[in-house]
């Protein structure tokens, strides 16, 4: 008797699971025509027929394995026609992302087309200047990291800087490729709503940009652990991937292909140690600093509560504002950026 009474509550919660998983899904293909169906006259209709007619269905059909049946179907189909959107490089796009970086890798040569070196005036008045650049993969000596964080201490925005000594920094930063007129919405960018672009530029553009001319963000500044040949072959692998995108564009997703989870895959594809892919704080990437310091990747002999402290910049950037050695100041004095005797 009492293994009949278990056997109903396991069946019993089995089918509320199954409806909730068939609630969800629903929820996101109404979602997905809302926000990526390319006319935008259509979008609201649409999405409300699909809700109002799956949820009929559920709710009308007395045999519920067939309103499921026929609810399944209809997330199917949506999910096929998301799956076929596919991205382009060939949109209106506002002036700071109107290029897309490519390299030219001759031995120890590389040269960068299309590095980003915009003149801010203000956060949205700017001219972009678009360079080409060549620097020495031997005189690569460090690479760092800047978090931005702009909110929730949860969610931050990681950009990759490269350290070629006399040459400068080239900072890499892994963005939503907008539209002009289009702003960035956090929902949004869990659907294919935004191309992905990696920006590469001098730290003067994308750094000044959000320590500077930005309201309420707070840029933090690391110096990591990796070892010149390690930064070789990440910024390599940066170079690959930005010039693989100029050719084949993908989605940007909040998810699965953003600003983080692409900077790990980089790490990873340099090193075969500790490394690890799946830490939460890879999609919670506002602690991703917490743990590149349990892992031993940043530099500074500190604890990590007062290395945080002492990596931000904003006070140093704003005073190095006009600064033609910016980059050296924002530097000076900072914890793991010591000179090496």
């Amino acid at each position: 008797m009492m293994a009949r009474h278990s056997t109903r509550r396991l069946g019993g919660a089995g089918r509320w699971l199954g409806w909730a998983i068939i609630v969800l899904l629903n929820l996101w293909a109404t979602a997905a025509l809302y926000f990526d169906l390319r006319f935008a006259s259509l979008r609201a209709p649409a999405a409300i027929l699909y809700a109002v007619a799956t949820t009929s269905l559920l709710v009308r059909l007395k045999n519920r394995w067939r309103a499921m049946a026929f609810c399944l179907g209809a997330f199917a189909c949506v999910l096929t026609w998301w799956f076929s959107l596919r991205p382009s490089n060939h949109r209106a796009w506002q002036p700071d992302v109107a290029q897309t970086p490519w390299a030219e890798i001759n031995r120890d040569q590389v040269t960068i087309h299309n590095l980003r070196n915009c003149d801010y005036r203000s956060e949205g008045d700017y001219t972009s200047h678009w360079e080409i650049r060549t620097y020495d993969l031997s005189r690569l000596r460090a690479v760092d990291l800047f978090l931005i964080h702009w909110g929730s201490a949860w969610i931050a925005h990681p950009i990759v800087s490269f350290d070629f000594g006399d040459q400068g920094h080239v900072a890499t930063s892994i963005e939503t490729r907008k539209e002009a007129g289009e702003s960035y919405s956090a929902l949004r960018a869990f659907f294919r709503d935004y191309e992905l672009i990696y920006v590469i530029s001098d730290e003067r553009d994308v750094v000044r940009l959000r320590s500077n001319y930005r309201q309420n963000e707070d840029v933090y500044l690391f110096r990591t652990n990796a070892t010149p040949q390690q930064g070789r072959l990440v910024f390599l692998d940066y170079l690959r991937r930005a010039s693989q995108l100029r050719d084949h564009p993908e989605w940007f997703n909040a998810l699965t292909n953003n600003c983080t989870t692409n900077i790990f895959i980089h790490l990873a594809n340099s090193r075969h140690d500790k490394l690890s892919r799946w830490d939460w704080r890879i999609l919670l990437n506002g602690h991703a600093d917490e743990m590149l310091y349990q892992q031993g990747d940043l530099a500074g002999n500190l604890p990590f509560a007062q290395l945080k402290r002492r990596a931000l910049i904003n006070p140093a950037a704003q005073a190095a504002l006009h600064a033609a050695d910016f980059s050296d100041r924002i530097r000076a004095g900072r914890p793991g950026f010591e000179p090496k005797p």
